[in-house]
């Protein structure tokens, strides 16, 4: 694994060209770029998956802070980029239908990873059936804030689809967590979860095991970028916030983590370029 650390914060990512990461690897998640885990010296692993704390999780379950760009549209399954299951998907390589039907990466991206004081950057190109794009993605490690930045640029003469997410997978404390989002959101009546006072999240009931959970579309509030403020049973809290106003924004959790989603969907014209950026702010731990 590649790592970024001082002495208040440990963050992991999985290494695109090591291949005992690449096994952790699929095609749902991008491979630049993956944090896997953040540490506190103190507190210890600060992040969950939806098959926390098994330290082998599917790929495509996976943990720790990974982002999608989708080869499916949202809802309707509407093929991105691919045609007859064959192209590439953005930030993990070319793929065709493996011999379960699946799809399987036939040629993974290759990476650039560049290293500074305090961040890593991965840099790729990919190109096949008329699309072509080139990707950066930039983590770094400021205090105890972590910063993920993406930048995709339409290097070929298709309008290129950019349908990408985000999927954050907080700790619980007993099966449950709060949150509070911008005074703008809001979330419709539903079995999993209700807003309480302050506009925050709370779990109706305490999820019992993997397969049991809730999935919901937020409200997202007109022209409001997410500002997430959640609990932690280690720290004083968790702060997740875009630079962006999603276009949706699920939220969704099980028995052993949560996560809310903001997504982008758009196209971006030859020669267009999209960037974006994450912010998690990890809280001090808190009094035992």
């Amino acid at each position: 694994m590649l790592q970024l650390s001082h002495s208040s914060l440990q963050v992991d990512l999985l290494d695109p060209a090591d291949p005992a990461d690449r096994a952790r690897q699929g095609t749902r998640y991008c491979w630049g770029g993956y944090v896997w885990q953040v540490t506190d010296p103190v507190a210890g692993p600060l992040l969950a998956g939806p098959e926390w704390p098994e330290p082998r999780p599917t790929a495509f379950n996976g943990q720790g802070l990974p982002e999608s760009f989708r080869h499916g549209e949202f809802g309707t399954g509407k093929p991105l980029i691919l045609e007859d299951r064959r192209g590439f998907i953005i930030g993990i390589g070319d793929v065709a239908p493996g011999a379960d039907g699946e799809l399987a990466v036939t040629r993974p991206c290759d990476w650039t990873v560049t290293r500074s004081s305090d961040a890593l950057e991965f840099c790729t190109a990919q190109a096949g059936l008329g699309y072509a794009c080139q990707l950066t993605r930039r983590i770094s490690l400021a205090g105890r804030a972590l910063l993920s930045a993406t930048a995709l640029a339409n290097t070929g003469s298709r309008p290129l689809p950019l349908h990408w997410f985000a999927h954050p997978f907080f700790a619980l404390t007993d099966r449950r967590l709060t949150c509070t989002l911008p005074a703008s959101w809001g979330m419709a009546v539903n079995v999993g979860y209700a807003l309480e006072a302050g506009n925050t999240i709370t779990f109706r009931r305490q999820f019992q095991h993997k397969d049991d959970g809730h999935f919901e579309q937020l409200r997202v509030g007109a022209r409001t970028p997410l500002r997430a403020v959640l609990s932690h049973p280690r720290l004083e809290g968790i702060i997740f916030s875009t630079d962006f106003t999603p276009d949706q924004c699920p939220i969704w959790g099980n028995s052993n983590t949560w996560s809310i989603e903001p997504y982008l969907t758009t196209e971006l014209a030859p020669g267009a370029r999209r960037e974006f950026t994450l912010r998690y702010e990890f809280g001090a731990v808190r009094a035992a």
